[in-house]
């Protein structure tokens, strides 16, 4: 089978930076048995083309993107004929692949793992935010053939919007990724959290901070290591200090999978204040590794819990402090939450991830799904 898949980047040709880890993932499992090529609207500035993860990687560039896009579809098309266009996100790239699909007459599948059919007018977020943002993704979602999301909670927004989806979460690859058992804390030594995640509005990094400051002031003894790039210019590590948490708190700003599992290994718990999220991907390599999470009641934190993840409203720190000093205190809890998440990652990892995609191409064109995508065994 020939597969487009259009996404708006996570592919940069150094396969370490500025990518997107399940993207990955997925190229190299589906393009073991397909062709596969990848149509990133935003990667780089300039159009070019290059190999990753055993998929073609065709970069569109700035100008006049999404109807460029849809050319370069088509050209390949003419080449040799997809069998399905495929979008990673909505938006942009769900209008592209509607686009193309209706253009050449095949079916389009779009994966909703954001902020597409949200809207969180006081933080500037969500792809239904305007009239525009609205018309948009209704009209992707209405002329895709069909429509995957990472979570219960975004499927049930599609289902709000009148439209049905399948529930799809983008696994770990255990590969690239292998597990770890949880491992008992010393609590003797302060404990060892850990909070990754772009600064920004949707993170919530206030929240958390808050919530730390409280557990400080109950005599709760901790280090947070924040891993993700600062997109609010130092705001964030201001507020800390504000806090009086600048000796508990290390921002080490982005850092590489390599460089990002020890410091993981290492923690005790993941912290997440996120007012949204369709994953979050780093809660399942935080299970993978034995690490559980708590945090706001959101994507995979509000369908796990309460027995894989400990969840809280959303912007209440101190309910988030509580949550954080409970499990703190007990640790069988928190290893029972540990094992509960990992063996809910371990079974949809990124070979189940693939081989719930591929089942999905070959009803939507009519071809037999495979028997097997298990990789590495």
């Amino acid at each position: 089978m020939k597969v487009a898949l259009v996404v708006p980047g996570g592919v940069d040709p150094s396969g370490e930076h500025r990518v997107i880890p399940a993207l990955l993932a997925l190229l190299f499992r589906l393009s073991s048995r397909h062709e596969v090529h990848v149509f990133a609207l935003h990667q780089q500035d300039r159009p070019a083309t290059w190999q990753l993860a055993g998929a073609r990687i065709h970069n569109i560039g700035r100008g006049r993107t999404r109807l460029r896009a849809v050319r370069a579809i088509s050209a390949e098309h003419a080449v040799r004929a997809f069998q399905l266009v495929h979008s990673i996100w909505s938006a942009s790239p769900g209008l592209v692949a509607v686009a193309a699909g209706r253009l050449l007459r095949i079916p389009t599948a779009v994966h909703l793992t954001g902020g597409e059919v949200v809207a969180l007018p006081a933080i500037g977020f969500g792809g239904r935010q305007t009239w525009k943002g609205r018309v948009r993704e209704q009209l992707i979602l209405r002329m895709a053939t069909a429509i995957t999301a990472t979570s219960f909670p975004m499927v049930r927004a599609v289902e709000a919007l009148g439209m049905a989806a399948s529930r799809l979460p983008l696994g770990v690859d255990l590969c690239a990724w292998p597990p770890r058992v949880p491992v008992p804390r010393d609590s003797s030594a302060p404990a060892r959290l850990i909070h990754v995640g772009s600064l920004n509005r949707v993170k919530d990094q206030p929240t958390l901070l808050r919530a730390l400051a409280e557990l400080l002031r109950s005599g709760v003894e901790f280090e947070l290591d924040v891993v993700g790039e600062d997109t609010l210019g130092g705001e964030v590590q201001a507020f800390a200090a504000q806090l009086g948490l600048a000796e508990r708190v290390r921002f080490h700003g982005f850092l590489t999978q390599r460089e990002l599992r020890p410091l993981l290994e290492s923690a005790h718990l993941m912290i997440l204040s996120s007012r949204h999220e369709a994953g979050p991907y780093v809660l399942l390599e935080a299970a993978v590794v034995g690490v559980p999470t708590v945090g706001t009641a959101v994507g995979h934190i509000a369908e796990w819990a309460p027995q894989a993840a400990v969840s809280v409203p959303v912007a209440d720190w101190s309910a988030l402090a509580t949550a954080i000093r409970q499990v703190l205190g007990d640790d069988d809890l928190r290893l029972r939450i540990a094992h509960a998440a990992q063996e809910r990652a371990l079974a949809e990892d990124a070979d189940h991830t693939a081989a719930c995609f591929e089942a999905l191409y070959g009803r939507l064109t009519g071809t037999s799904p495979p028997m097997n995508l298990r990789v590495g065994s």
